[in-house]
């Protein structure tokens, strides 16, 4: 990419997708190209041809997607599916219709099967079954990383897919019923620090394992591999780290100073037991994260609280 090329970044006002364009920003590329869900549907076929058509995009970034944690993914199944499928169709498809140089896919790390062998590497794809309370948006993902490997062989599209694993930054969404783990955590310690709260209840047993990623460190992946990766096969994007969300609570408790107790609620689903990417591939392109879990929390948790404090005036 030269820093005058048109850049697409599709999603740039959800986490990742402004972390792209912040980091696309401050490497100096001055011609990025965004529009909102309200200025262009992306599930309208018709609309993302004329996007394409009137703005020609020379490389683009496909972050834009309908995201949740298990109660979002489990309640709007229909929903998690249609869109996500209907988004990726269009702007891949469009892409390729346009001549569009380079095209970055982001897919998840839920595509992987439930009980696959950790850490998971990309060539467990397809292996086995899915986690059942996100398989709606796991084969929608699998769909789009698919479509950039049939573009690539019949067409030889340039269009790559990344494999990211649980993120957090700014940006993310604090709702309690579509939220993911850590930043429905950081509210719910927030909220009962605040109100004197004697328990914090958390889904769950606490024993799943996760992996978290700072979405700056994702959008400098994505970055470099835009300019380094040209390989058709998906590549995992992560920090090769886990923690138990049990303890990610007590870490986030820590950082919020709250002092009562955590209750664990295990009538409620864990998901899947265990999920942390194998990131050798990534690491043999020469790229590595930069930020730690710790550092990453404290950032967020300053940025949740200015949030609240400019909806508290407003």
């Amino acid at each position: 990419m030269h820093y005058s090329d048109k850049i697409y970044v599709a999603g740039h006002r959800g986490m990742v997708g402004s972390a792209i364009v912040r980091k696309l920003e401050v490497l100096g590329f001055d011609n990025i190209i965004t529009r909102s869900s309200r200025e262009l549907d992306l599930r309208n076929q018709e609309a993302v041809a004329e996007f394409f058509e009137t703005e020609q995009p020379e490389y683009v970034f496909l972050a834009a997607a309908k995201v949740g944690g298990i109660v979002a993914n489990n309640t709007w199944r229909a929903d998690f599916l249609y869109d996500n499928l209907m988004i990726e169709s269009n702007v891949i498809h469009q892409a390729y219709k346009h001549g569009v140089k380079k095209l970055l896919f982001l897919g998840s790390s839920c595509i992987y099967p439930k009980l696959a062998p950790q850490p998971l590497k990309e060539e467990y794809l397809l292996s086995g079954s899915l986690e059942q309370t996100n398989e709606p948006y796991a084969i929608a993902k699998i769909a789009g990383l698919k479509l950039c490997e049939a573009y690539h062989d019949q067409y030889g599209c340039n269009f790559i897919s990344a494999m990211p694993t649980n993120l957090y930054g700014p940006n993310d969404n604090y709702d309690l019923q579509s939220s993911h783990v850590l930043p429905a955590l950081l509210r719910k310690f927030h909220e009962a620090k605040e109100s004197g709260s004697s328990q914090v209840v958390i889904w769950g047993t606490g024993s799943p394992l996760r992996e978290f990623m700072h979405a700056d460190d994702l959008a400098d992946a994505c970055v470099y591999l835009m300019k380094h990766y040209n390989d058709k096969l998906p590549v995992n994007v992560g920090v090769g780290e886990d923690i138990s969300i049990i303890q990610l609570a007590e870490l986030i408790k820590e950082l919020v100073g709250y002092k009562g107790r955590i209750v664990l609620d295990a009538t409620k689903p864990d998901g899947t037991p265990r999920k942390i990417l194998d990131v050798r591939k990534l690491h043999s392109l020469g790229w590595r994260h930069k930020i730690s879990l710790e550092a990453g929390l404290r950032q967020v948790y300053e940025d949740y609280k200015s949030t609240i404090q400019v909806k508290s005036v407003a």
